[in-house]
């Protein structure tokens, strides 16, 4: 039963009628329709708990006081056919994609993929639509994105995750000339891109830009990171997003920031890293806990590293040890997850001469311990480059 609580009724003639405060229990086999409209139409100042239909992404949600969540859960299983999601109805699961990178001699413009809870090799996907390398990811929960590369582009490149075929220029672009390093992160409305190198910048930018998911349109202005870095980790819950680490030459830092990212503005004091560190092997999150894994840290020539860290994202503080990478991929390796597992592919050997690598390996992330293996990407050896899912912790 639920309380049904209505006023301002009036008759054929205009005359008031009585409000009316009950309860009421609904029999009908049927159903009933909440309150419908885009994202964009949003009521500005909900009261806890109003339900409404969004358009755009085709899906119930929820105010529940502080942002909008999704019905049917923050990350769902979308493999799960009995579960009506956006993606669900086809039954792909939660799907990891693998975007550019750098294999030798310049930019790739492949695309693979994984079924995030199949072990195995990754497949073709399609083309990104230039090759190019040190992009960032992310996503929502149809579409993906890979913006900012290594010769200052500005275009944002666009794919439905759940189907194959080539990324396309979305037409809109990231602000300034952002280049390669700069690190992305989202929930279901909002992608947020942070640092980076740029022309002005060729030790790492504070820019932090974001664009709409569902609407579309040029990155505008979120605010500034507390200093200027790129090869940051990032990954994020339904409300806040991370930016760890990163480096401005010659200095690897250890800081933790974060944003809340329906709201713009500067980011915030998190906490610290087991250490200081850039260009991650892995880094990615549930809606609960954020991961970040290998990397390399300060001095001429830079260490591998092979800790893994993670956070509660919801409560500031400094990172704790999860486990080790196990195999080769410490640096600038793809990553992406499902609200169970995290995938990261590629990157560079733990041992000189620090040759690209096609492992793909696999945490839980609920359960701390060491990486194990998930299987190869089928294409190019590389690294520098970024992954994106329809699965993870934003949403």
């Amino acid at each position: 039963m639920s309380e049904f609580k209505a006023s301002g009724f009036r008759d054929e003639f205009g005359n008031a009628g009585p409000d009316l405060v009950g309860i009421t229990t609904f029999t009908s086999p049927h159903y009933f329709v909440p309150p419908s409209g885009s994202t964009a139409e949003r009521p500005s100042s909900p009261p806890p708990g109003m339900l409404r239909f969004n358009t755009d992404i085709g899906r119930l949600e929820v105010w529940r006081g502080d942002h909008w969540a999704t019905i049917l859960g923050e990350s769902p299983n979308l493999g799960d056919t009995t579960q009506s999601t956006s993606n669900s109805a086809t039954g792909t699961g939660t799907r990891a994609i693998f975007g550019a990178g750098y294999g030798g001699s310049g930019g790739l413009d492949d695309m693979d993929y994984v079924t995030i809870s199949t072990l195995g090799n990754s497949q073709d996907f399609g083309n990104l639509g230039t090759a190019v390398f040190a992009t960032s990811g992310y996503a929502g929960n149809v579409f993906g994105f890979f913006s900012g590369y290594a010769n200052f582009g500005t275009n944002i490149y666009k794919h439905t995750i759940a189907s194959t075929g080539s990324s396309a220029d979305s037409g809109f672009d990231i602000t300034g000339s952002r280049g390669g390093y700069s690190m992305g992160l989202s929930n279901s409305t909002r992608g947020i891109v942070a640092g980076g190198l740029s022309p002005s910048s060729p030790n790492g930018t504070n820019i932090i830009d974001y664009h709409s998911i569902p609407i579309g349109g040029n990155s505008q202005d979120f605010g500034d990171l507390t200093y200027g870095k790129y090869a940051t980790g990032t990954c994020a819950s339904s409300v806040r997003g991370i930016i760890a680490g990163g480096a401005a030459h010659p200095s690897y830092y250890s800081d933790v920031e974060y944003v809340t990212i329906s709201t713009t503005g500067d980011a915030q004091d998190f906490g610290n890293l087991s250490l200081g560190r850039a260009q991650f092997g892995c880094c990615f999150s549930n809606s609960t806990r954020g991961i970040m894994g290998g990397g390399i840290t300060g001095g001429a020539p830079s260490t591998p590293v092979n800790t893994i860290d993670f956070i509660t994202i919801a409560s500031t503080g400094n990172a704790q040890d999860f486990g080790d990478l196990s195999r080769t991929n410490h640096r600038h390796a793809a990553s992406a997850c499902s609200s169970t597992r995290g995938v990261f592919a590629g990157g560079d050997s733990h041992v000189s001469p620090y040759a690209k690598v096609n492992n793909i390996d696999f945490l839980t992330i609920q359960t701390t311990g060491n990486s194990q293996d998930f299987g190869d990407l089928t294409g190019t050896n590389r690294n520098h480059f970024s992954g994106c899912s329809n699965g993870h912790g934003g949403l």
